[in-house]
């Protein structure tokens, strides 16, 4: 893909800031979305790119995910150096002297009957499937038919209407629930901390990820994959195209480093 001129030029200025972030979501930004969650990939080129900039100086990478840490590992295989957000921004990675998630005694009973609610709506309804997550569970429909998928949700959401103190999240043909209140928004913000980052790359292809988008600031760049409303500067249509985005930057980056 022929990069737009405009987003050539911002990746051009960012790639000269002194301390570079470059945090990505991973499913249908990394890894093109499949039916099974397990299955998903990084493209080859993606990854070859994520692990150059992660051997640069005063480069960090990071991935936020939706997924738990365990489950982002085993799929996306990162470079031992980068940044981990999992459970959108439940969970953190940032170095071994990071401290675990840890519930109250409050917000696992929620997350059990959560998980109860769940459980049920899958029972019921061909082709849904649920993931467990340390702070939350959810409910994938990817490969059920729409009108039993719309049946799951709204069955999910109604028992757990009276119930305060859940965070309750629709995105690409998942239901998130959680007993943490976190986002990949406060997940950025706490990774432009954690490596005094002096600039940001930040692309996701859900709603969710537009948390983290709406931190973003001028001399960040921020970059939306595939169709939707989005608080981005700049939209690719397919992961393909964002491996060469990502190409672009660390062809950039290292000749800055080299000059």
């Amino acid at each position: 893909m022929a990069l737009e001129a405009e987003l050539r030029t911002a990746l051009r200025t960012l790639a000269a800031t002194p301390r570079l972030l470059v945090a990505l979501d991973f499913d249908g930004t990394l890894a093109p979305l499949v039916q099974r969650a397990e299955d998903a990939r990084a493209l080859p080129a993606s990854a070859a790119a994520l692990r150059a900039l992660t051997a640069l100086p005063d480069t960090m990478t990071a991935l936020i995910s939706g997924r738990a840490l365990d489950s982002l590992r085993a799929v996306a295989d990162p470079p031992e150096e980068a940044l981990l957000i999992g459970s959108h921004g439940a969970e953190t990675w940032t170095g071994p002297d990071g401290v675990p998630l840890a519930l109250t005694p409050d917000q696992e009973d929620l997350l059990a009957r959560a998980v109860a609610a769940v459980e049920r709506a899958v029972a019921a309804h061909e082709g849904t499937r649920i993931e467990f997550k340390p702070a939350g569970v959810v409910l994938h429909t990817r490969t059920a038919a729409d009108d039993v998928a719309e049946s799951a949700v709204a069955a999910v959401r109604a028992e757990l209407a009276p119930l305060e103190g859940l965070s309750v999240t629709e995105g690409k043909r998942v239901l998130e629930i959680a007993v943490v209140e976190a986002d990949k928004g406060q997940g950025l913000t706490l990774l432009r901390q954690v490596t005094e980052a002096t600039g940001v790359l930040f692309a996701g292809d859900d709603v969710t990820d537009e948390d983290a988008q709406r931190t973003l600031g001028p001399d960040d760049v921020g970059i939306r994959v595939g169709p939707g409303t989005t608080a981005a500067r700049f939209t690719v249509a397919t992961p393909e195209d964002f491996s060469d985005v990502l190409k672009e930057l660390v062809a950039l980056r290292r000749s800055g480093a080299q000059g």
